[in-house]
C-alpha cells in the first residue's frame, strides 16, 4: 500500500514536470512569434510612412531604399528602428538641393566621412553664387599633427585632424534658429595654416593638402572655398618608423580656423567687427 502511494506520487510529479516544460516551450514560442510580428508591423508602418512622405517636395521619394535601410535597423535593433528611420528622413529633407534636384547634386565632394553619413545624406554643399560671410556667428580654432610627415599626404592628414579638432568639441544649437534656412544654409569658412615644403623643394608654397578630404569632415552647411596659407610647423619627432614608410623624423603640424555664419544679403563685403571701445 505504501509502495502504491509512492508510485502514484512519482507519476503525479512526472506529469507536473512535463506540463511545466511544455508551458515554458509554448511561452518561448509565443515570445519569438511576437518579436517577428513586431518587426513586420514596424516594417509596414515604415513603408506606409515613406509613401506618405514621398509626394512632399523636400523629401526624396526613394521609398524602397529607405524602407530597406529601416528594415536592417529593425533586425539589428528593433526597439530603435522607428527612431533610426526618422533620422534618415530628416537628413534627406534638410540636405536636399536648393535647386530642387536629387540629394547630393550640389555636394562639395562625392566622398563621405563614413557609410553612415552616406546613408543619411550628410555632407557639406557648395555655396550659392556670390555668397559672402556677412554675419559671423562662431569661430573655432584647432590643430592637427601627423607624426610621420609623409610629403605625399602628411599635411592632408594633419589638416583633417586640425579641422576635426576645431569642430568636434562644440555644439551650436542656436544656428538652427539664428541662421535663415537653418544649419543647412550655414556658411562655413575654413582657413588652414600649412608649413612650407621641406628644404630641397619649393618652400615658397605650403605643402600639398587634398582639400576633398578636408571637405568631407563637415556634415552639413555650405562650405566656401578653403584657404590654405603658409603656417603651421615642421617638427622633429625623434623617431623613424620604417615600417610606416618614414624616411626621416619630420612631423607636420597644421592649424585650422573654422568660422560659421550666413549671408544676410546686404552690400557689405565682409562681416562686422565689434570693439569694446564702441560699447560691445
Amino acid at each position: 500500500r505504501c509502495c502504491r502511494y509512492t508510485t502514484t506520487s512519482r507519476l503525479l510529479l512526472f506529469v507536473l514536470l512535463t506540463c511545466y516544460t511544455a508551458w515554458i516551450g509554448l511561452l518561448a514560442t509565443l515570445l519569438h512569434l511576437n518579436k517577428k510580428n513586431m518587426i513586420l508591423r514596424n516594417f509596414l508602418s515604415c513603408r506606409s510612412f515613406c509613401q506618405k512622405l514621398a509626394p512632399v517636395k523636400e523629401v526624396v521619394s526613394e521609398t524602397s531604399t529607405a524602407c530597406t535601410s529601416c528594415t536592417r535597423a529593425m533586425i539589428s535593433r528593433t526597439l530603435f528602428a522607428n527612431k533610426a528611420f526618422r533620422l534618415q528622413v530628416s537628413g534627406r529633407r534638410n540636405f536636399s538641393s536648393s535647386s530642387g534636384g536629387e540629394v547630393g547634386d550640389d555636394k562639395v565632394t562625392n566622398e563621405h566621412w563614413s557609410d553612415e553619413w552616406r546613408s543619411l545624406g550628410l555632407g557639406a554643399r557648395r555655396p550659392k553664387d556670390g555668397s559672402r560671410l556677412t554675419n559671423l556667428l562662431f569661430v573655432q580654432v584647432g590643430f592637427g599633427v601627423d607624426q610621420h610627415g609623409d610629403p605625399a599626404d602628411g599635411a592632408t592628414k594633419a589638416a583633417v585632424r586640425a579641422v576635426r579638432n576645431a569642430i568636434e568639441f562644440n555644439a551650436i544649437p542656436g544656428a538652427i534658429t539664428a541662421i535663415p534656412g537653418g544649419r543647412a544654409e550655414m556658411l562655413i569658412q575654413v582657413k588652414l595654416g600649412v608649413s612650407p615644403a621641406p628644404s630641397g623643394s619649393d618652400n615658397t608654397q605650403p605643402m600639398y593638402v587634398d582639400l576633398s578630404h578636408v571637405a568631407k569632415v563637415f556634415p552639413y552647411g555650405r562650405l566656401m572655398p578653403i584657404e590654405v596659407c603658409i603656417g603651421g610647423l615642421l617638427i622633429p619627432t625623434g623617431r623613424v618608423v620604417h615600417e610606416l614608410g618614414d624616411k626621416d623624423d619630420m612631423g607636420v603640424c597644421v592649424a585650422a580656423c573654422v568660422s560659421i555664419g550666413y549671408d544676410d544679403g546686404s552690400s557689405a563685403n565682409s562681416y562686422r567687427t565689434y570693439s569694446t571701445e564702441d560699447g560691445y
